[in-house]
């Protein structure tokens, strides 16, 4: 059963850090694609592909490291978080069941909370509530809401009633794939960035599937709309740029520059060529390359999360 897991840790800034935790996910014997860091978020995505248990493995691991590295009462960035290792999604890759991803993060779940004793809420496929699907609703509060929220009665799915002091909490879920999709803004304003992110996201009446957040990022002087496309099949990498560029249009800005974190499906790039060249027929079959090596493991369509 081949499966991706994307962990998301709060450390953007100390290469030896993420080294060690990057180390204990090769240690478990599953293939690390890479490791995308930022220092205004202050957080990186690790991207690894292997059998499921021994995915488990190498998911335990990292998360053991970053709670043993990383103390969430000094950190300070840019993007939303609540624990060292913030978010741990699995996803299925070359035909494994999305059943089989979430098995894989309830167990996962239940061993950060009886072994490193973290609160670990399940999300997204995993959910085992409805109000907990969505990742940003179980990351309401951040770290420095935590305890209050804990004691209020939202109990979580495994683990303590109460915050790991230094190390908060962990979301564990199953997903399909996604792509996390950055445009940079020429502009030092982040409310225009929030502006131009509520009018794209779909719980503002933008995009479908589209999740968005505007940041600022102090280290380069500039703010950022930054996305989770989570259908890029329906909405593509070029529709959801478009839309940022006619928003930013309005307030008289630009978009400079965009990023991809993590890694991207053949799928995702294809629709989009499709949708700007208009070539109805295309798709990753029609990729030279592609054509002779074979189908990728997500067959089509993208991938951390925001």
């Amino acid at each position: 059963m081949l499966v991706e897991c994307v962990p998301n840790v709060s450390e953007g800034r100390r290469p030896d850090v993420l080294a060690a935790i990057r180390d204990q996910a090769s240690a478990a014997g599953v293939r690390v694609l890479g490791v995308s860091a930022d220092p205004d978020h202050h957080r990186a995505v690790l991207t690894l592909v292997g059998e499921g248990e021994r995915m488990l493995e190498a998911a335990f691991a990292v998360a053991a490291e970053a709670v043993r590295r990383i103390d969430l009462r000094h950190h300070r960035g840019v993007h939303p978080r609540f624990g060292a290792v913030d978010v741990i999604p699995f996803v299925p890759l070359a035909g494994t069941p999305m059943a089989y991803c979430v098995e894989l993060a309830r167990r996962l779940g239940a061993r950060l909370g009886a072994e490193l004793e973290l609160p670990v809420f399940l999300y997204e496929q995993a959910a085992t509530r409805p109000e907990r699907r969505n990742l940003a609703d179980v990351r309401r509060g951040q770290f420095e809401g935590l305890a209050a929220r804990l004691a209020g009665g939202d109990v979580p799915d495994f683990g303590p009633s109460s915050p790991h002091p230094s190390a908060g909490a962990v979301a564990v879920g199953a997903r399909g794939p996604l792509v996390a999709f950055n445009a940079m803004l020429g502009t030092a304003d982040v409310a225009i960035a929030r502006a131009v992110a509520r009018a794209v996201r779909a719980s503002g009446g933008g995009l479908a599937g589209v999740k968005a957040l505007g940041l600022a990022l102090p280290s380069r002087g500039t703010v950022q709309v930054s996305m989770n496309l989570v259908h890029p099949e329906r909405t593509t990498l070029w529709r959801a740029l478009e839309l940022v560029r006619r928003e930013a249009a309005r307030y008289g800005v630009a978009v400079t520059g965009t990023e991809i974190v993590g890694f991207v499906p053949l799928g995702a790039l294809a629709a989009a060529a499709r949708e700007f060249l208009q070539a109805h027929g295309f798709g990753p079959g029609d990729v030279l390359e592609q054509a002779y090596w074979g189908a990728p493991l997500t067959g089509a369509g993208p991938d951390p999360d925001a």
